[in-house]
């Protein structure tokens, strides 16, 4: 049994190409953006046998559980930004790793993944909270967090703010994540269209981030395809790149770190205004049917 791109087996370590990357941009003095990519793995530590070959002949192999990505875009002047979306990763990332024991059953019990995500998110927040009152800054100390973790058959989203989410097969560019700002606000309602949206200064004035007065984490489950090109990016990037060009990237790609770099690149070009940080990661195919 297949999927409609491949096996239906998990992609193996050395099938997973994926890179990512963080630039101040052309006009920033500082980059307020971080980035995190991870694995979770189990391992079977046999403590004493006296089984010949033991080594071989049970599961010693570390196995991964989950594959983890994360982009947070920080909010606040000074060092605020940058503090508020490392504090964000750090405690989103100790969460969910001390979480793993839910992972065994992530497939049979979406609504306890998805509340374990939420709680991950607000954990941050609060950690966020925390470090704006370490700093005694003044003003909005906040940051934006997209979270993508994998956990085959399925893979969830995490979203607070408006770094995206996309996912590229088959040709077409779809964007799973949505805004969290008051142009999109006004979009849902029908005030605005989306055209009129992208070019009010509303379009990146969030309505919902880590540290902020309000916090809405949105939980997405997807189904896993070995024909997906992931992307998670801050919107240094999509303030300078259209959705035509990103799709014309990641279907010529050659690697996840070539299509970084030129998306990097591209946004410089257009710009390069706000700070850039880009994830791409797609399974490779097997060499044979798998």
């Amino acid at each position: 049994m297949t999927t409609p791109h491949g096996p239906s087996r998990p992609p193996r370590d050395d099938e997973i190409d994926v890179h990512g990357l963080s630039h101040r941009g052309s006009v920033r003095t500082e980059n307020q953006d971080h980035f995190l990519l991870a694995t979770i793995h189990k391992r079977v530590h046999v403590i004493a046998t006296n089984l010949e070959d033991a080594g071989h002949r049970l599961p010693v192999e570390e196995q991964r559980l989950a594959y983890l990505a994360m982009v947070a875009d920080g909010v606040g002047g000074g060092v605020g930004g940058a503090e508020a979306s490392a504090a964000a990763l750090e405690a989103a990332m100790h969460y969910v790793n001390e979480s793993t024991a839910v992972y065994y059953g992530a497939r049979a019990d979406e609504a306890e993944f998805t509340l374990l995500l939420q709680a991950a998110a607000m954990r941050a927040h609060e950690a966020v909270r925390a470090r704006r009152a370490a700093l005694g800054a003044q003003g909005t100390v906040a940051t934006t967090l997209t979270l993508y973790i994998g956990v085959w058959p399925t893979y969830y989203l995490l979203q607070v703010g408006d770094s995206r989410y996309y996912v590229w097969n088959g040709g077409r560019l779809r964007q799973v994540t949505r805004d969290q700002t008051m142009a999109q606000d006004l979009v849902d309602t029908g005030v605005l269209s989306s055209d009129a949206a992208s070019r009010t200064p509303l379009a990146h004035v969030l309505s919902s981030a880590l540290g902020s007065d309000t916090t809405a984490p949105v939980v997405t489950r997807l189904d896993a395809d070995w024909g997906n090109v992931h992307l998670l990016c801050s919107d240094g990037l999509t303030k300078h790149v259209s959705d035509a060009r990103i799709a014309e990237v990641l279907g010529a790609m050659t690697s996840a770190r070539q299509a970084c770099e030129q998306l990097l690149q591209d946004a410089l070009a257009g710009g390069g205004t706000d700070n850039v940080t880009i994830i791409v990661g797609r399974a490779l195919a097997p060499a044979t049917g798998g």
